[in-house]
């Protein structure tokens, strides 16, 4: 069959199978679950690899779950990725009672468009004249979250990077892959259109900061304790301070919380704890930026005399869609809706660890406009359950058979001259790098 003959196969199966994907996505929508912690999501996935009696492995970087689909010829190997975790927003009508897990981003469509991308291959009986391999990836720990836990996991040897594709990288698990797209669920509340892409998005490292003042009586002597809360609150009013030095260009966002601000109200705090990210559009802009934020932390700590251990951890790097890919799958888009449905934005301030893959191979991350509401935000929803679920299983999977049909000649032309950004020995020595650690006693000077 031709390349269009098989697509047409793909889109009849994917449109058969369409509310079995839905009903993927809205049950793993009922279970959310935290990153590192997705066990029962990656049940469900396993669940579907195995209905589709294809070989999987599983506990990948604690959760991860991989299945190969075979091709009838060797060539190169396409994975389509969805994200396990959800993030928490215990207001949520749909949140985790017990934790507060909420999937307000969507990651529950990103894992009915990989299965149902999965489904639409298999079944179709198109993968025997497709040249090299689909691998099919439900990858954890996408949002950067509960950094304590994940350097607690760290500690204990059960991870090194904080990310989950970062760690799978680690462990080799896509050493074999030549080529990655997934698609990310938006709101129609902030992008107009059915789908959409960005240029590119920010990278960002992360920070955990800790001081330590001296507890004492909050009323009766606080002149004898040093106030940690306080300290802390001075290097936030320096975080702010520095908003003005940032270049527009360059998409700095800083955004810390206190995650610990002390134990007893009558008590002057002598443990508090922050965290925040730094995020850039560039390495540099964020190392410059996250430079800045070091000596606001220890501005606080000198203004009280207090102690302040930071550690920085090392993010995602800033994203960006291999335009060939993105080419292929837009003509796909084309095939059934008006071009001008799909909403081309230039640099967006979020970030993704698929910005770390894109380092690393072609890559592709676009939007698919099927919820309403705030991203992470309580009244997220999907409103759309064909667009969010269904339509991207379909582009993926069309998109899969444009790049491995006809001896895989879109796939090797794509990959012909290309060179990564990064090595993944490169890569992994720069994740090592941004681990630092530093201490300043604001009491010493």
């Amino acid at each position: 069959m031709s390349r269009e003959e098989l697509k047409a196969r793909v889109a009849a199966e994917i449109e058969r199978h369409k509310e079995e994907i839905i009903a993927i996505g809205e049950r793993i929508w009922g279970q959310p679950e935290l990153g590192f912690k997705e066990f029962r999501t990656a049940q469900v996935v396993m669940e579907e690899f195995g209905r589709l009696d294809l070989p999987q492995r599983s506990g990948l970087a604690i959760t991860g779950v991989k299945a190969i689909a075979e091709g009838g010829s060797p060539g190169p190997t396409v994975a389509i990725i969805g994200e396990l975790d959800s993030i928490l927003v215990a207001d949520h009508p749909s949140a985790n009672r017990e934790t507060g897990a909420a999937h307000c981003c969507g990651h529950n469509a990103q894992l009915a468009n990989m299965l149902g991308a999965g489904i639409a291959l298999v079944e179709s009986g198109v993968l025997p004249q497709l040249s090299g391999r689909v691998a099919l990836f439900a990858v954890p720990a996408e949002e950067y979250v509960e950094i304590e836990y994940r350097s607690e996991l760290r500690r204990q040897g059960k991870i090194e990077l904080l990310g989950g594709k970062s760690e799978l990288v680690r462990l080799g698990e896509f050493d074999e892959i030549d080529m990655a797209m997934m698609v990310h669920t938006a709101s129609k509340d902030h992008m107009a259109g059915i789908f959409g892409s960005s240029e590119s998005s920010n990278g960002f490292v992360g920070k955990n900061a800790r001081f330590t003042g001296r507890a004492a009586h909050a009323a009766g002597a606080p002149q004898r304790g040093v106030n940690a809360l306080y300290a802390a609150t001075v290097a936030l009013d320096a975080i702010n301070a520095q908003r003005e030095t940032y270049r527009d260009e360059d998409a700095v966002r800083i955004h810390p919380i206190i995650s610990r601000g002390g134990d007893l109200v009558n008590v002057i705090p002598n443990d508090v704890r922050l965290e925040t990210y730094v995020r850039g559009k560039t390495v540099e802009a964020i190392e410059s930026a996250s430079a800045k934020v070091d000596r606001a932390l220890k501005a606080g700590a000198l203004a009280l005399g207090a102690r302040v251990d930071i550690t920085t951890l090392p993010g995602y790097l800033p994203l960006f869609n291999d335009g060939r890919l993105l080419e292929l799958f837009k003509g796909n888009f084309a095939r059934d809706y008006d071009p001008a449905q799909w909403t081309a934005r230039g640099h967006g301030a979020g970030s993704t660890d698929m910005g770390d893959i894109a380092h690393l191979m072609p890559s592709l991350h676009p939007y698919a406009v099927g919820a309403t509401g705030q991203g992470h935000g309580n009244d997220w929803q999907i409103a759309d359950p064909y667009v969010a679920y269904v339509l991207p299983a379909k582009l993926m999977a069309l998109t899969a058979v444009d790049l491995l049909a006809e001896g895989a000649q879109e796939a090797k032309r794509l990959l012909d001259g290309y060179r990564p950004r990064m090595t993944k020995d490169e890569y992994l020595a720069f994740m090592r790098r941004a681990f630092a650690e530093q201490s300043f006693d604001g009491a010493a000077f």
